[in-house]
């Protein structure tokens, strides 16, 4: 493929199919996440990839606030949780995705999709601890539900989908990183049309 901007599209719209079929799931399945709950958010050591982010990158440059939040996570001494996750709680359990349209692949699959378990094939939710104990009868219908006739994403296709744009770009990091390195790239590809647009005058 070829510019980090044709990149980006690609990837949005990967998540515009992704989010088609994950809203299959959910009308369906009635397993989205819990309101106002920031139990995987809060965690920093989320994998995910600059790819999935340059989404995110590219909407911050047209923003004007890419360069300030690439210094913000480049000072960070140890991985933070995700540099765009708003916490209600001091507990950071709590809290809201300040940019929810720009959100990467894992968020996106969270709770919308499944893995299959190696040993017996069959497949299971991508959810957490708190969903599973508060939505507990909901949680097993629903497994039982995707391992008879219900369809759910399967979160393996989506990362091979994810791949197939850009593989050298699809290594994963802590999310922060993740988001550090897009915001890089995006920022260098901005300097350097840019200066070709100057350049040609």
């Amino acid at each position: 493929m070829g510019s980090l901007v044709e990149k980006a599209r690609a990837v949005q719209n990967l998540f515009l199919e992704l989010e088609e079929e994950a809203k299959t799931f959910h009308q369906e399945g009635g397993m989205g996440c819990l309101s106002g709950c920031g139990f995987c958010c809060s965690n920093p050591k989320v994998p995910a990839s600059p790819l999935e982010f340059l989404p995110l990158a590219f909407d911050l440059e047209s923003k004007g606030i890419a360069d300030e939040v690439a210094k913000q996570l480049a000072l960070e001494e140890e991985p933070g949780s995700c540099v765009v996750y708003r916490k209600l709680s001091e507990d950071g359990k709590k809290g809201f995705c300040g940019n929810y349209a720009q959100r990467g692949l894992i968020c996106r699959l969270f709770a919308a999709s499944a893995r299959r378990n190696q040993k017996s094939g069959k497949k299971e939710l991508i959810t957490c601890k708190p969903l599973k104990e508060e939505r507990a009868q909901a949680f097993r219908k629903v497994t039982e539900k995707i391992n008879d006739s219900m369809d759910v994403p399967i979160a393996a296709h989506w990362y091979t989908r994810l791949a197939d744009i850009d593989d050298h770009l699809n290594q994963l990091y802590p999310i922060n990183q993740a988001i550090l390195l897009a915001l890089e790239l995006v920022l260098t590809y901005r300097f350097y049309t840019q200066e070709e647009e100057r350049t040609a005058l």
